[in-house]
């Protein structure tokens, strides 16, 4: 690995510091102008048990402390203005989303359509051991999946900005280390604007991401997945996005696979969802927060294990990994989630 010089280890910081003040800074004023106009999430007494109206809107405060952090400090090169462009529809997605409602194949052409923008700009998975093929149709498959897979656990509060800011700086301190600046810089970026917002978003919340942030982060991070390097070492290291999306990831199989066994719409909203479920068991929301944070943590370090470590080594963590995933699916399946 190429690890960053210390002038761009000096702008990628200055990048996270930027972001985290600028969303910290504008979270409250796009909170105020959500409850003026409405744009609020209403407590239903099922899924959403808040006791008041919590305003929507908080991932144009996001969005913005990206692109103010990264036009400060990076210059743009095709690779992340695709990239970014690609959040931008997706942002715009979840913001028509937060204002009324889309139906789920109207999000997933919008979705598909940002897609396509990254492929065309060339940002895909890049493995060379896989055919382009191959590569292509997987690609369009991973960013669908980070994507949903992230606006899935944007259920509780603190949540999703936890575990995404988690995940961003794993992607980010991966970069620097390879000396991949533009990856560096975005992944930073996303991780302090995240951080920013969360001062807001912890309980009791007083603004939520909305589709509007939780699609921009989803694909955000999905894209940075694929323009990282993970296997300089041996090739066991491409499971390494896995591993650091790893809670959103397993969060949206594991309700698939209940939804499926009940012959229930796989995109219908229900308690189903591990955060939900560890609350359910004994945990508060705070709790349930922290422990699906320290999870992440934990599997990004497991992540960089695996890229630097022996192939044995490498493959004994992941198969250990697995175990652990298939016994907590078991057990938390056990907990009764009915009322």
């Amino acid at each position: 690995m190429s690890a960053a010089d210390p002038t761009t280890l000096g702008l990628a910081g200055l990048a996270f510091v930027i972001a985290w003040v600028t969303a910290n800074a504008i979270t409250p004023r796009i909170r105020e102008a959500a409850v003026r106009f409405g744009i609020v999430d209403r407590p239903d007494g099922r899924l959403k048990r808040h006791e008041e109206p919590v305003a929507y809107l908080g991932g144009l405060a996001v969005a913005l402390g990206v692109l103010v952090a990264l036009g400060v400090t990076y210059r743009f090169g095709q690779e992340i203005l695709a990239v970014l462009l690609g959040s931008a529809i997706v942002l715009v997605l979840g913001l028509i989303d937060d204002l009324g409602s889309l139906s789920p194949k109207a999000k997933l052409a919008g979705q598909l359509l940002a897609t396509l923008v990254l492929v065309k700009a060339g940002v895909r998975i890049q493995l060379v051991f896989l055919p382009e093929w191959v590569a292509l149709p997987l690609t369009v498959l991973w960013i669908l999946a980070a994507t949903n897979a992230f606006n899935l656990i944007d259920i509780m509060d603190g949540l999703s900005s936890g575990v995404g800011a988690v995940a961003a700086l794993c992607f980010g301190g991966i970069a620097l280390a390879a000396g991949r600046e533009s990856t560096a810089f975005v992944g930073l970026a996303l991780a302090g604007a995240l951080l920013g917002f969360r001062r807001h978003n912890v309980e009791p919340a007083r603004i939520y991401l909305g589709d509007t942030g939780s699609l921009f982060a989803g694909f955000l991070l999905g894209a940075l997945a694929m323009i990282n390097d993970y296997t300089l070492v041996h090739r066991i290291g491409a499971i390494a996005p896995l591993m650091i999306l790893g809670v959103p990831l397993f969060d949206m199989l594991f309700v698939m696979y209940i939804r499926w066994r009940r012959g229930m719409p796989v995109m219908l909203g229900s308690p189903d969802h591990i955060a939900l479920r560890l609350r359910k068991w004994r945990l508060s929301t705070r709790a349930t927060v922290r422990v699906n944070v320290a999870v992440s943590a934990l599997l990004g370090v497991a992540a960089v294990a695996v890229m630097i470590s022996p192939q044995a080594v490498a493959l004994g963590v992941i198969g250990g990994l697995v175990l652990a995933a298939l016994v907590t699916a078991v057990w938390l399946r056990s907990i009764d989630m009915s009322l």
